[in-house]
């Protein structure tokens, strides 16, 4: 049910398509990502139902690593085994990756970041948007019931209070289990304890990586090898957002390690910022900086590595997971918890962008042509990225 029945000549050259077009046009962050898929895999190509792709956004969401670029991942995964996952991943990466490396070396070459500012001020009224509209068409799928509606409005709340992403999606998760097993107080509290001791083990390997770089302040030398593990060890243990990424680059890089200057850092978040695709992206421009192509080459690999091996492991997983009552719901609740976090990603994203008439009249016409024309978030993108230079222009 939900899922196309139509002939498919090569569904790994389709995959390779969109994750193509996604990589290019994925402007926005993980939140406007998934959106971008939802409306491409359910709506668009009817590969899933919205319940199946939600239960991926649910998974993707408790493992560290970038979320939306693991969900691509999964989808190709999904699609055509090992296979799509390959090209799935590669094929979404690889587009911000390259745009990435040319900046960088315009970077190293003229000591500055191009000047992009006119077409994001009309990109991201349109991202909001984007992921407005997602939010509401996956919340009437995940909000089953007025608990679930309950335990979403909560995570969205304790996210604004700046509760850390991780905790808040496991904690929903959590009172989803206690929840539906009222009458199995054993079972559900070891499942909740086994819950909490994982997730103070990802966040004790936060505190000791960070320890061990701190005790290592009179490595400033970069060699590959540590350029590697540096980027390998981040995308393994990273949660949450861009900001979050940021942190872990200043400790690191700048304070530990300085092999960057903080200005250089500054460059290379705003460069990951505006150009399509992963945030991750990131470290494709900052190995290039310390060390060349090679670095660039390095970097890249180590940050998305795991992520590939993750779905890898993590999808055997998924019919049990599946079959579970207890899993079930809390997965369900997972999955509400994940649309309250895009809920809030929209509320601060909103309270920092639409701050004149343009943006708001921008995030209009893009919501209703979204909804109203069912027009391709690509063409949204564009469209936002015109209007906002036009105005810049004009007005």
């Amino acid at each position: 049910m939900g899922v196309d029945t139509r002939q498919e000549v090569n569904p790994l050259l389709e995959l390779a398509k969109l994750f193509l077009k996604l990589g290019i046009t994925a402007f926005g962050g993980p939140a406007a990502h998934i959106a971008m898929m939802e409306d491409e895999v359910v709506r668009g190509r009817k590969w899933m139902s919205r319940e199946h792709f939600l239960d991926l956004v649910g998974v993707v969401n408790l493992i560290p690593g970038p979320n939306s670029t693991q969900l691509g991942i999964l989808i190709g995964y999904t699609r055509a085994g090992i296979i799509g996952l390959i090209i799935s991943g590669l094929s979404f990466i690889l587009p911000a990756v390259i745009i990435t490396g040319i900046l960088a070396a315009m970077y190293v070459k003229f000591g500055s970041v191009p000047q992009v500012a006119p077409f994001l001020i009309g990109i991201k009224p349109v991202v909001i948007s984007v992921i407005t509209l997602a939010v509401i068409k996956l919340g009437k799928t995940a909000a089953k019931n007025i608990q679930l509606t309950i335990i979403g409005i909560a995570v969205a709340c304790a996210s604004l209070a700046g509760i850390s992403p991780i905790v808040v999606l496991l904690s929903g998760g959590i009172a989803g289990i206690i929840l539906h097993n009222k009458k199995s107080r054993v079972n559900s509290h070891k499942i909740s304890l086994w819950i909490i001791a994982a997730g103070s083990l990802v966040e004790g390997l936060f505190k000791s990586s960070d320890a061990l770089a701190a005790q290592s302040p009179e490595i400033v030398r970069v060699s590959l090898w540590k350029l590697g593990i540096f980027f390998l060890k981040i995308g393994s243990i990273l949660y949450g957002s861009g900001y979050v990424l940021a942190a872990f680059l200043q400790g690191g890089l700048v304070r530990d390690y300085n092999w960057l200057t903080q200005q250089q850092l500054l460059d290379a978040i705003a460069i990951g910022q505006f150009t399509p695709g992963p945030v991750l992206s990131t470290a494709t421009f900052i190995g290039y900086v310390v060390y060349g192509i090679p670095g660039a080459i390095i970097s890249t690999i180590a940050i998305f590595l795991p992520s590939f091996i993750f779905i890898l492991i993590l999808n055997k997983f998924l019919p049990r997971i599946k079959a579970s009552k207890g899993m079930s719901a809390f997965m369900k609740a997972i999955n509400v918890s994940a649309i309250g976090l895009m809920a809030a990603v929209v509320i601060q994203l909103g309270s920092s962008t639409l701050t004149n008439w343009r943006a708001v009249v921008i995030a209009v016409v893009a919501a209703f042509a979204g909804e109203r024309f069912k027009l391709n978030t690509a063409w949204l993108v564009i469209g936002g990225a015109v209007s906002g230079w036009l105005l810049q222009i004009l007005l």
